[in-house]
């Protein structure tokens, strides 16, 4: 059984940073991309970054670049995400997913995800 699990959430003052960690277990996902999501209450998830399979590409949100990194390690089957800077505007529960077509290109999409955590809590203080 395939299960992803989010880890490295908490409270933050503004300014400040932190590590959320996924680890995945039941399969291997070393050619499948893997992205981070994020949902506010009252809003529609968002994607917030993605990682090709084969490391060589990444994607981030205009909202978070520059402040945020992407990162896997096949060999773990775990995908990070480093979160500097941080500000209140990023308080949300964040997810981690697998992409659904093997060796896929295109990163963006939340539906194209089928793979899912169950999300993590970040709370940034201001």
């Amino acid at each position: 059984q395939v299960q992803l699990v989010e880890s490295g959430g908490g409270l933050v003052q503004a300014g400040g940073s932190l590590r959320l960690s996924c680890a995945a277990s039941g399969r291997t996902f070393s050619n499948f991309g893997m992205g981070w999501f994020r949902q506010a209450p009252g809003k529609e998830r968002e994607f917030v970054a993605a990682i090709s399979w084969n490391v060589r590409t990444t994607y981030y949100a205009d909202s978070v670049k520059g402040r945020f990194t992407i990162s896997r390690d096949n060999a773990k089957n775990t995908v990070y995400l480093q979160m500097n800077s941080l500000k209140p505007e990023d308080t949300s529960v964040y997810y981690c997913a697998v992409h659904g077509v093997r060796f896929g290109s295109s990163l963006l999409r939340t539906g194209d995800y089928n793979y899912w955590g169950q999300g993590t809590q970040v709370t940034v203080s201001s």
